[in-house]
């Protein structure tokens, strides 16, 4: 018996198909797992669809079941929630997260899904990869009581590190975006919302999540001495200009770069990636993070949606994909 699915894959930049695809035999320590809802990451996943990933990162940049290669043809994406079809009774049936990218079935090692919890709509679900980044930020930006602090960049990261730090006691944050639309979003988040030029100064720490050369000069005008910008932007293949003179150095400024793609070291030592996950899925028990989702459509559709996302004709923040029942290739 073969087991067949349908996968999304990048043909090549700007291209992209449904294909049918053959699934492993699964063996005694893994899981099959039917998609319920996927999500597309409008930063990194539509960099990878326009070809934008240079490639001294290819490595870097590999998602954890990736198939191909960059830029292409390659299978790409981390936003998965499933129902566990077959594997270990406890796991049997459950609601799962997983990073595998856009497939109806897939089979993968037991420990790599994680559950999530009953409060937890699958729907939100898709957001936990990027709770995740959130969660990592946090660790690494490690505020103080009292810090009054600024999130540069109202994307999907930057919202849900703004709706992170904004849970710290004391802790003042204002979420910052050239788009006043995403005033809505920084609402529901419980923060406060301000225009690049309208941001209050003086700040503690500043989180960089707008992936523009003029959110970055922004965010170090907004220190104040000795302050720190935590950069989370991935600038793909573009390269941009930094005004390191002006008053970086007599203010005694810091840039520090965080990336998901290991453990923060605040925490590396007591912290797996399995608890760093299973954390973000407990933070999204809160309905304010439903925010972040501005879009929806189905499977098949993706070829179609996928350069709109890229183009930003389809504007917003997290796209949900959702399956049908009869998009599954059923075993045969």
């Amino acid at each position: 018996m073969t087991r067949t699915a349908r996968a999304f894959w990048l043909r090549s930049p700007g291209r992209g198909e449904i294909r049918q695809v053959d699934l492993a035999e699964p063996g005694p320590g893994d899981v099959v797992v039917r998609t319920l809802c996927s999500g597309v990451s409008r930063g990194t996943e539509t960099l990878v669809f326009r070809g934008g990933v240079p490639e001294s990162q290819h490595t870097a940049m590999r998602a954890p079941f990736q198939e191909g290669e960059f830029p292409g043809p390659v299978k790409y994406g981390y936003l998965n929630v499933g129902l566990v079809e077959e594997g270990p009774a406890a796991l049997l049936g459950r609601t799962v997260f997983c990073l595998y990218p856009h497939q109806t079935r897939y089979v993968v090692p037991a420990s790599a899904v994680t559950p999530v919890p009953e409060g937890v709509p699958a729907p939100r679900a898709v957001l936990a990869g990027t709770v995740e980044t959130a969660v990592n930020a946090a660790w690494d930006a490690a505020p103080l009581l009292g810090d009054r602090i600024a999130v540069v960049g109202a994307g999907m990261v930057g919202a849900s590190v703004a709706a992170v730090l904004s849970r710290f006691p004391a802790v003042r944050v204002q979420l910052v975006d050239a788009d006043p639309a995403r005033a809505e979003v920084a609402r529901a988040l419980g923060v406060d919302f301000a225009l690049p030029g309208e941001a209050a100064g003086g700040l503690d720490l500043v989180v960089h999540a707008s992936a523009t050369e003029q959110g970055l000069a922004r965010s170090l005008e907004l220190l104040a001495p000795e302050g720190t910008v935590l950069e989370l932007s991935w600038y793909g293949d573009r390269r941009i200009g930094l005004p390191l003179g002006e008053a970086f150095h007599s203010r005694r400024l810091t840039v520090r770069s965080s990336q998901v793609g290991t453990v923060s070291p605040a925490r590396g030592t007591r912290r797996s990636y399995g608890d760093r996950m299973a954390l973000a899925l407990e933070l999204l028990a809160n309905p304010a993070f439903d925010a972040l989702i501005s879009g929806e459509c189905g499977f098949e559709e993706l070829p179609e949606v996928l350069p709109r996302l890229a183009s930003g004709e389809l504007p917003g923040l997290c796209h949900r994909v959702r399956y049908d029942a009869e998009s599954a290739v059923s075993p045969g």
